[in-house]
């Protein structure tokens, strides 16, 4: 835990919770440890009370040289932009020096996609690899402004290892409750070795979601699942941060995969901010990529606009992708996702495993690596512009979400040709398909001759 510093800012005295529901829009105090409107039972999220800034050169100029700074919270890439955050100058923050991930040029992918030009935002370069950092910091320091004791989530395994590492920082008990037998061993690991209690539910990730909704009436338990808005009040930094990257020239498309949905939902807030703030002059078209074996919100996207269809997900009562980040079937932030998506007017659409597969095999022929949830975004960014939703010369930022060592197993399976949702197990009395990878790079047995080397070498592609 660092110790405050004085900042330039005090957040505005009108933030509050507010529920999302326009029928509703109760509003309650950020001292009130809830998760859901105690009104309607509709989520909640946090109007920080923004409002157009009349000196934009000053703020953004603010925020830049930050950068360079050794104050704690400078350094940090969700705390540096502190005047968009519900907190003041005395909260203990917690953190990692979270933030601050790359954008890259992938020439290779865009190719790939049928585009001119494509970037990809990297938030595996967070501390514990994956986005879920720059959310949980600001949960955790709630958390603690709170007096919470302990601090508990549901998992698929990245949000238990970013959850476990900054309870870790601030001395909370840290309890994960993760799906048994599908979480990566990489991912289970970092939660081991960060001292959280693990518990693992027979059961699947919606299973371990309604369990810890179960703990949100225990005063001393903190929930940091992305149901907590204080969560995403960090998250949305990312969005700051990326306009920051590209000089405040808005991308056309912002393309991420869907999951829980906190990360569409906190991006998609991040951008209608500075919209309000004047810090940009529209907001690019947010949208969303599901696995085709867990793709509730992709489904009900379908059919939005048909007659008799009321706005209400379908659960998957049994998710099913290689892609464990977003093998979710009822997502807890999907109005909140959906909302922005609508408001942008982007699109969400699900992919198949072949598709996901390549495209994170041609993800890392950029020398990049990412999690398979992560290419979700490049495999449907190809099908959006084979489509015609996505234009060949638009500008596209691709969200990668995870650090391609949270999943190594998937990565050998994919090159060795033995990648398959349920390898050697019998479905529907046949053998499970594998996916045939179109750009395997399996290991080679050679000699141990000179010659047999260079052989090999002027084989190789």
């Amino acid at each position: 835990m660092n110790a405050p510093h004085k900042t330039e800012h005090q957040p505005s005295a009108t933030a509050v919770q507010k529920c999302i529901s326009p029928d509703c829009a109760a509003e309650f105090s950020l001292r009130e440890r809830i998760y859901v409107c105690r009104r309607c039972g509709e989520p909640l999220e946090i109007d920080c009370g923004l409002e157009k800034v009349a000196d934009l050169e000053s703020l953004k100029g603010r925020w830049a040289s930050r950068a360079t700074s050794r104050d704690a919270r400078d350094r940090s890439g969700v705390w540096r932009y502190r005047e968009v955050l519900p907190f003041d100058d005395r909260a203990p923050i917690v953190t990692l020096f979270e933030g601050n991930t790359p954008i890259y040029d992938a020439p290779k992918c865009a190719q790939y996609a049928g585009l001119t030009a494509l970037t990809l935002k990297h938030q595996g370069a967070n501390p514990t690899g994956s986005f879920k950092d720059t959310g949980m910091t600001a949960a955790v320091t709630q958390a603690v402004i709170s007096g919470a004791r302990a601090v508990v989530c549901a998992s698929t395994g990245n949000t238990a290892a970013s959850l476990a590492a900054y309870a870790a920082r601030a001395n909370l008990k840290c309890v994960v409750l993760l799906p048994e037998g599908q979480v990566s061993a990489a991912k289970l690991a970092q939660s081991m070795d960060y001292g959280a209690t693990i518990l693992e539910v027979a059961g699947n990730f919606d299973d371990c979601m309604r369990l810890t909704q179960e703990l949100a009436d225990v005063e001393w338990i903190y929930i940091a699942n992305s149901v907590n808005p204080f969560r995403i009040e960090g998250q949305k930094t990312v969005a700051y941060e990326l306009m920051m990257q590209r000089d405040w020239q808005v991308p056309d498309h912002v393309v991420v995969p869907g999951g829980n949905m906190g990360n569409s939902s906190a991006l998609g807030k991040g951008f209608a901010e500075m919209k309000r703030m004047g810090l940009i002059d529209h907001v690019p078209k947010l949208s969303i990529v599901q696995a085709e074996g867990a793709a509730p919100l992709a489904q009900l996207f379908s059919k939005l606009g048909q007659a008799n269809s009321a706005p209400e997900i379908e659960t998957v009562s049994n998710p099913k992708t290689l892609a464990t980040a977003i093998k979710i079937g009822a997502p807890i932030s999907w109005k909140k996702a959906l909302r922005a998506v609508l408001q942008s007017g982007g699109n969400v659409i699900s992919v198949t495993e072949q598709e996901l597969a390549d495209a994170k095999a041609m993800i890392g022929r950029e020398g990049i690596g990412c999690e398979p949830a992560s290419a979700a975004t490049v495999a449907g960014i190809k099908k959006l512009t084979a489509a015609g939703k996505i234009g060949k010369n638009e500008a596209v930022v691709a969200v990668l979400t995870g650090n391609v060592l949270k999943d190594p197993d998937y990565v050998a399976h994919y090159h060795r040709g033995t990648l398959s949702l349920e390898t050697g197990a019998q479905v529907d009395g046949a053998k499970s398909q594998l996916v045939s990878g179109a750009f395997r790079n399996a290991p080679r047995r050679v000699a141990a001759t000179k010659e047999a080397i260079i052989e090999s070498v002027e084989r190789a592609h």
